[in-house]
């Protein structure tokens, strides 16, 4: 009896992250994007305080429009996200190892999922994907590390600048791990940085091929030549292809 009650509650657990790990990866893009943001002094510097606290989601209004009309691309019912800023949190994500092994692959993203479930801990739950974000004082770093997140759990540790004179950086950054989260892969070379042709261009038909006017969200980058790109300005400088459109599942 008790052997028959413990197998039907181990098949039930299964079943819960089952249905849980399913619907990871297939986001119901017919209902709003809920995207709850945990801003993060990840350098303890006072003018990284000072950016935190005036924080507010009117400035990530542009990155909503964004989303909204590059899903109107592709489907009838253009996509609706939503920001909004949980509270601050003191303890930064575990770190994302360099050069890792499979193991220490494996390894971080269980301790980051532990990490976030530690902190959704009293949460309202109605977030569909949970940003922890890393600013950081330009006084005191120049370059951000690699940012990251991950699709099952739709969870993200994001490296950002506390400056207003980098909001539009931070944008491009927020939105592409954003996509990450919601199933679309990187399409530039993960050691040179170079965008992969043709996915990681945004024009790859066009002739003469440069110079590229805009670049792929996903590559990150727009090239310049076949060797070289240059970082974006601004979000609209960046689109949403066809590759990627169908890895987000709003395409077929």
């Amino acid at each position: 009896m008790w052997k028959k009650i413990r197998i039907l509650i181990l098949l039930a657990i299964l079943l819960v992250v089952g249905v849980n790990t399913w619907r990871d990866y297939h986001p119901n893009w017919d209902r709003p994007i809920i995207v709850n943001l945990h801003p993060i002094n990840a350098d303890g510097e006072a003018d990284t305080t000072r950016y935190i606290q005036q924080l507010n989601t009117r400035d990530l209004m542009q990155a909503q429009q964004y989303i909204k009309n590059m899903s109107a691309q592709y489907r009838v019912q253009p996509v609706n996200v939503y920001f909004k800023f949980g509270r601050e949190l003191s303890k930064l994500p575990p770190k994302v190892p360099e050069n890792p092994s499979v193991l220490d692959s494996i390894v971080w993203s269980l301790k980051f999922r532990f990490y976030a479930w530690q902190q959704h801990q009293g949460a309202d739950g109605s977030a569909n994907v949970t940003l922890f974000l890393n600013y950081y004082s330009p006084k005191k770093t120049t370059v951000l590390k690699h940012s990251t997140a991950l699709e099952n759990g739709r969870i993200g540790s994001i490296n950002l600048f506390a400056s207003k004179a980098q909001s539009e950086q931070n944008r491009v950054i927020l939105v592409h791990e954003l996509m990450h989260a919601l199933g679309a892969k990187d399409k530039y070379d993960l050691v040179t940085g170079q965008p992969h042709y043709p996915e990681g261009y945004a024009f790859p038909d066009q002739s003469p091929l440069f110079p590229q006017t805009k670049g792929e969200l996903m590559a990150g980058h727009i090239p310049t030549d076949h060797s070289k790109s240059v970082m974006p300005q601004l979000l609209n400088q960046m689109i949403i292809g066809p590759i990627t459109a169908r890895e987000l599942g709003w395409k077929k």
